[in-house]
């Protein structure tokens, strides 16, 4: 058995057909393996990003942006260089234009306090600043806090959680 379809156009169907094809927006990319990028300010290292691939990515409409699709870890650094926290996440994307990085799928965040988990992370570098929609700290005591907003400085040497609740261990005795 045979199945034949016909089909027609008229001239409004080509028209729309140009329309479209003429806010077709192509992307050119330029991939990067294994890239390791240090950043410094006044001659100290402050992070080192690594990613399996780099892709920079040239649309022909818009801002040019990096693109991390096997994820990405950054290591922060004092001026002793001694590691004080890291980054890690399956995807990241780096607006350039905008200055801010988008960490995706299992972000986990560890420093001197804290560990972050949650599955999107923006760091705002012109507000030196991270924040997420949700996610959860674990301090260094076992207490757990989730929230549906988090907010940090860039060193997170602290943090603000909107909608707090979590569990937490009381030491001492109680009863007096």
């Amino acid at each position: 058995m045979a199945v034949i379809s016909l089909s027609s156009c008229n001239d409004d169907d080509l028209k729309n057909t140009a329309t479209i094809s003429a806010k077709k927006i192509t992307l050119s990319k330029d991939r990067s393996i294994g890239v390791a990028v240090t950043y410094s300010d006044s001659a100290y290292v402050k992070a080192i990003g690594f990613a399996p691939i780099l892709d920079k990515v040239t649309p022909s409409v818009g801002a040019i942006y990096n693109e991390m699709p096997k994820g990405v870890k950054i290591e922060f650094f004092d001026k002793f260089f001694k590691k004080t926290g890291t980054i890690t996440s399956n995807y990241a994307i780096q607006k350039q234009t905008e200055k801010i990085t988008i960490f995706r799928k299992n972000v986990i965040v560890v420093s001197d306090n804290i560990t972050f988990t949650t599955e999107e992370l923006t760091w705002d570098e012109n507000k030196r600043m991270y924040y997420s929609p949700y996610g959860t700290v674990t301090t260094k005591d076992g207490d757990v806090i989730t929230g549906t907003e988090f907010f940090a400085p860039q060193d997170f040497s602290t943090y603000e959680i909107i909608d707090a609740a979590g569990t937490t261990s009381i030491k001492g005795d109680l009863t007096q």
